[in-house]
């Protein structure tokens, strides 16, 4: 999780949202990204979808975890079923709710560490750019 807070804030430095991934498989990192929806001026530029993105094609996905900063959006989360990933792990889930429920319906092992350091990190910057949250979760 260490290495998806480092990705995450990496993106704020960037100018941009702090949510970092990264997927892991047998303990190594195989891919990670962070959120460039600003830095790309792509909506679907997440941070699960730009870690996949960077772990390129790994063949069965059913032995990855897949760690995030913030509990994944539907769409990430639908990323998450469609490639049949058992396993997601999120930083936190107090400043966005996400999509765990969608994530457990659908056979995904879904786990919340309540890090403080990220809830910290998601909360300043919610409170510093407002505008740019509520676009970034579609509630502009």
């Amino acid at each position: 999780m260490q290495e998806a807070i480092k990705e995450a804030k990496k993106g704020l430095a960037e100018g941009g949202i702090p949510i970092g991934a990264v997927l892991v498989r047998d303990g190594k990192i195989i891919g990670q990204g962070r959120n460039k929806r600003v830095q790309e001026g792509d909506p679907v530029a997440h941070a699960e979808i730009e870690c996949l993105r960077n772990a390129g094609r790994v063949g069965s996905y059913k032995d990855v975890v897949l760690y995030s900063t913030l509990m994944p959006c539907h769409l990430c989360a639908g990323a998450a079923v469609e490639f049949k990933i058992r396993k997601v792990v999120a930083a936190e889930s107090e400043n966005f709710k996400g999509a765990r429920k969608f994530m457990e319906e659908n056979g995904i092992e879904v786990v919340d560490l309540d890090l403080e350091e990220a809830k910290e990190v998601m909360a300043n910057f919610i409170k510093n750019n407002q505008k740019l949250w509520l676009e970034d979760i579609g509630e502009l």
